[in-house]
């Protein structure tokens, strides 16, 4: 962007007007582009694909972010096939410096955050600054900060937090400021902070500040004790009494989920349960200040995710072609397989995938549940199955670690499923495109959004999901998708678990296989279902949209 002073506020557009308000979108990681490691999971593909959109409908946004050294990990196998977590340097020759370094104090000690910036034309993004600690002007545990995403100590999560907060909020300082700061998980919170430093009135915070849980789960609404946050500089060294007056926090613990709730003007859970999930949760805290909690369905980018062959052909109704590209990019993907693992897939037969992060409530190996059944379906003559599965555990939650290497020990001379490594963005993209269904098995209420089966569906791939999350607002059962009862929610979790797997192999033995080998006609029908429906309402435009009108242009007063 020759020209273009990329040390101040500036778009490569004029921003739509009913998109004209300034905005900042924090967030600890965005899941972009393949060559771009500063994402984990479902948080950073969701973050990447509203930058996407941000883009495509000319919103005056910017993405703050951290430029991750050694990005969340490299999933790798030992020699002894089980998961390794790789630590390698990642270079990026597409990214530019800035000339803006902010300070911020971090245990009372001086550190020195930088911007990088990702210009916009290099993923059809909208402008976005990523910021490191890793520069010269540190010293080396300073420096380390920005290195892993998601570090396992506690105290490099809250500096981390605070480069995120603090830091970014300078960085937008020194853009020029702006309309809204919008914290896409309570990573960011320390900025709500620095605020105050400049307003020095909670009210005025408000006004400027809105949130998005992402998560019922405890591990995303982190809790630390609120001395060791002082010490930190989390709350940017304002005294203790101030900061107990502004957040309502008496004791010791400090919430950073009902905190931001306390400080922002309004809060979004991530799908319509999502939001009835977190009011519930909340609810013993609504007289205490927290702000109104909506919803705001996730959605992913139709132009990063669907193959425009797939989008063609349903459009022209070109059923002979759908098929015959499918079956194409399944190929693709046991290409793929055949070279990392040497086992030869077909693409005439039926493949289900389950791929996302690996965590004990999503139920990896809930089908090794009923064994016998499990080997009459992969075994099964007149309707063959392939199966696989792909995810990264956390690397320290070593529960979800063995799960991965259990199924890696068990499937590894077993020809028709197999476990891959890597699961980043290429690997989703040809996993969803390259799979007949997806199969989702969380506890019911526990899956926020779950948005990997969105980006299945726009490519013809059939959701089997138990209903939660986004799945109660889209699905119908036998026409787009295929939907596993829950089970008796008054059960023990194990009884529960052995009464999905039974529901799950009844599904698969009764409609499943029998409609996709006996009745293809009905399955091709269920593809264009899905390819053509899931647009627009699950696609990122609707999204970033509704953020505008439901979230930054929102008044607690007129609305």
């Amino acid at each position: 962007m020759e020209g273009v002073n990329i040390n101040k506020w500036h778009m490569p557009y004029e921003p739509d007007p009913q998109y004209s308000k300034r905005v900042a979108y924090f967030c600890m990681e965005f899941g972009i582009h393949q060559a771009l490691k500063i994402y984990s999971g479902g948080l950073g593909f969701l973050a990447g694909s509203h930058m996407r959109s941000g883009y495509e409908q000319k919103q005056n946004m910017v993405g703050i972010g951290m430029l991750w050294k050694y990005g969340y990990y490299d999933q790798v196998r030992r020699s002894n096939r089980q998961m390794e977590a790789r630590f390698v340097k990642k270079f990026y020759s597409f990214l530019q410096p800035t000339d803006i370094i902010v300070p911020v104090y971090i245990d009372r000690h001086l550190v020195y955050v930088k911007a990088i910036y990702l210009a916009p034309e290099v993923f059809d993004t909208v402008p976005m600054y990523l910021l490191t600690t890793d520069i010269p002007e540190n010293d080396y545990l300073a420096r380390t900060i920005t290195h892993k995403l998601y570090d396992s100590d506690t105290s490099a999560r809250i500096a981390q937090n605070i480069v995120l907060g603090i830091g970014g909020a300078k960085v937008v300082d020194a853009l020029g400021g702006v309309d809204i700061y919008h914290m896409n998980e309570g990573h960011a919170l320390p900025l709500a902070f620095h605020l105050y430093s400049k307003y020095h009135d909670a009210a005025e915070i408000r006004k400027r500040l809105v949130f998005t849980t992402h998560t019922p789960e405890a591990a995303g609404n982190e809790e630390h004790n609120i001395h060791m946050l002082e010490k930190m500089g989390f709350f940017a060294y304002h005294p203790m009494d101030a900061v107990r007056k502004i957040t309502g926090v008496t004791g010791d613990m400090f919430s950073h989920t009902l905190v931001a709730l306390r400080m922002a003007k309004i809060a979004n859970g991530v799908s319509e349960m999502h939001g009835e999930v977190a009011r519930e949760m909340w609810s013993e805290h609504k007289d205490t200040g927290i702000c109104e909690i909506t919803h705001i369905t996730n959605a992913q980018n139709q132009k990063y995710w669907q193959d425009p062959k797939i989008a063609r052909y349903t459009r022209e109704g070109r059923n002979e072609k759908l098929v015959e590209r499918k079956k194409e990019l399944k190929q693709m993907l046991f290409e793929l397989i055949a070279n990392w693992t040497g086992k030869l897939f077909s693409p005439d037969k039926f493949t289900m995938v389950w791929a996302r992060r690996f965590a004990h409530y999503k139920r990896a190996d809930l089908m090794l549940l009923d064994e016998e059944r499990f080997q009459k379906l992969i075994n099964n003559k007149k309707y063959p199955v392939q199966i696989i599965w792909a995810g990264k555990p956390y690397p320290t939650d070593q529960g979800a670690v063995s799960t991965f290497d259990n199924l890696m020990t068990t499937f590894e001379k077993v020809s028709n499923c197999t476990v891959l490594t890597g699961y980043e963005l290429f690997l989703s993209q040809r996993l969803k495109k390259g799979s007949d269904a997806w199969l989702n098995t969380p506890r019911i209420y526990r899956e926020a959004s779950g948005t990997s089966g969105m980006t299945a569906a726009m490519n013809g791939t059939v959701n089997i999901s138990i209903p939660d999350g986004w799945v109660p607002e889209y699905a119908e059962h036998g026409k787009n998708s295929f939907l596993i009862h829950h089970g008796d929610t008054s059960k023990t979790q194990e009884e529960q678990d052995i009464e999905v797997c039974n529901n799950l192999y009844d599904i698969l033995e009764n409609e499943v296989l029998p409609m996709y080998y006996d009745e293809p006609d009905k399955w091709i029908e269920m593809m264009r279902e899905n390819i053509s429906t899931v647009v627009p309402e699950f696609g990122s435009n609707r999204m970033a949209d509704e953020y505008y009108t439901k979230l930054f242009n929102y008044d607690p007063i007129r609305d």
